[in-house]
């Protein structure tokens, strides 16, 4: 493997898809940050090989993987998560996991900032952050409810619900997890399915 060898961080929770080729620092190399149409599961692929050839990398050049494993759509995240064991499997890189709320609260400013994914019917999946001397704080664990209750108890500067992440900021802070078992990594939804209310 090549010392310069970057890792590909992704992340496909909300309605953004998220890809970047970061160096060892946490320096962006490449990224690509989209809005999308439901359809991560049918671009992911595609986007990662273009990203790579644009660099004349192959999958099996990546030092590691990152992966954001939610919260935030269930097919949405489902698809990134899926993705990322497969090639960190497949071709023997380490594999790391991140909120993917934490992903986009480091890309925020300085300060205390609500993160939220909208869950449709006033509720959201949300985490509190802050950002200090360019690293990355958690203030409270990641959750699902309502987003008013979120707004009126939590104590925050701004709040956002989307935005390019910034790797440099995750890299110094303790938010980046490595996996030891690529079998074990699981998405993190904080609700039920709606095939499981359906079955309830």
């Amino acid at each position: 493997m090549r010392a310069s060898s970057p890792t590909l961080m992704l992340d496909t929770a909300s309605e953004h898809l998220y890809l970047a080729l970061v160096n060892s620092q946490g320096d962006v190399i490449d990224d690509v940050y989209r809005q999308g149409k439901n359809d991560h599961s049918v671009t992911l692929m595609p986007a990662i090989s273009d990203l790579l050839e644009k660099h004349n990398l192959t999958p099996s050049q990546m030092k590691r993987i990152v992966v954001g494993i939610g919260p935030g759509s269930y097919t949405g995240v489902r698809a990134g998560v899926t993705v990322a064991k497969v090639l960190a499997w497949s071709l023997n890189i380490p594999l790391s996991t991140v909120s993917s709320l934490a992903l986009i609260a480091s890309g925020a400013q300085e300060g205390a900032t609500l993160v939220w994914h909208d869950a449709r019917n006033q509720n959201g999946f949300y985490g509190l952050f802050e950002v200090r001397k360019r690293q990355l704080i958690r203030l409270a664990a990641d959750a699902f409810g309502s987003m008013k209750e979120a707004r009126d108890t939590l104590r925050f500067q701004r709040e956002i619900n989307e935005g390019k992440p910034n790797p440099a900021v995750l890299f110094a802070s303790q938010e980046i997890k490595a996996v030891e078992n690529v079998h074990e990594v699981a998405p993190v939804y904080l609700r039920q399915t709606e095939a499981e209310r359906n079955k309830e």
